[in-house]
């Protein structure tokens, strides 16, 4: 069974970085997709960004530039680098996975989710 557990969440000021790790167990596909997507309060869950098991990126318009997802060589471990934060980045972020390919992201169509991390940001 696919379990993801998130940490790296916390509080910082603008301008600040944080660094998200999603930790994958009993995930051991060819063909994959992992994502790292976020819902702040009254808002919809958006996607920001992507990978697949090519390695090909996506990133949301609003992260691009500032945000770089990354896999450690094991494929076990999911990082999101986050620098230049800005309030409007507060939000629950999860991590998500799911099998084969194509991916789905942005759409949040993945079938494992991890419980959470927040991430709030001041200005």
């Amino acid at each position: 069974q696919v379990q993801l557990v998130e940490s790296g969440g916390g509080s910082v000021q603008a301008g600040g970085s944080l660094r998200l790790s999603c930790a994958a167990y009993g995930y051991t596909y060819n063909t994959y997709c992992m994502g790292w997507f976020r819902q702040a309060p009254g808002k919809e869950r958006e996607g920001v960004a992507g990978i697949d098991s090519d390695g090909s990126t996506t990133y949301a318009a609003s992260v691009k530039g500032r945000f770089t997802i990354s896999q450690n060589n094991a494929k076990s471990i999911l990082s999101l680098q986050m620098n230049s934060l800005k309030p409007e980045d507060t939000a629950m972020y999860y991590c998500a996975a799911d099998l084969g390919l194509p991916c789905a992201f942005p759409r949040d169509d993945y079938n494992y989710w991890g419980q959470g991390t927040q991430v709030t940001v001041s200005s």
